[in-house]
């Protein structure tokens, strides 16, 4: 979950974070994120602002979750990491003509107000980014890191 972290710190600021146990969720919040994933493990919650995020982990193999919902049940935003091979093939494709000689690391999909982005961690030699790509393979966000 450490990549999730450190991409959503990126991705959303708050300025206060309470860790919460569930009991202290409210019950739309905790029903909103049980019917999507009624079967995830190692489920932890925290406040930030108005705003609940709860990481978690599905599958096997295991795999990464945050999301952000609101004190009205609606998600505003979530991230799971992904397969580097489930990157979209035009996403791939921007990697290896916009950043040759790159290697790739870690990938997350996110999606936030409708919109899916996907975030990969790329190193070359002394070179360390993060670099958010559209569906559509265009580059949106490149950080050094």
């Amino acid at each position: 979950m450490k990549n999730l972290v450190v991409l959503l710190s990126a991705v959303t600021s708050f300025s206060f974070a309470q860790d919460i146990p569930q009991s202290q969720v409210p019950a739309v919040v905790v029903n909103a994120f049980q019917q999507k994933y009624s079967k995830a493990a190692d489920v932890e919650w925290e406040k930030k602002g108005e705003i609940f995020e709860v990481e978690f982990e599905t599958g096997i193999p295991s795999k990464d979750h945050k999301m952000h919902i609101d004190k009205a049940g609606k998600v505003i935003m979530h991230a799971q990491d992904i397969a580097k091979s489930d990157l979209p093939a035009l996403v791939r494709k921007s990697i290896r003509q916009q950043f040759p000689g790159y290697a790739s690391s870690d990938a997350v999909r996110i999606e936030q107000k409708g919109v899916v982005t996907y975030q990969v961690d790329l190193e070359k030699k002394k070179d360390d980014r993060k670099v958010t790509f559209d569906i559509k393979g265009k580059v949106v966000e490149n950080i050094a890191d």
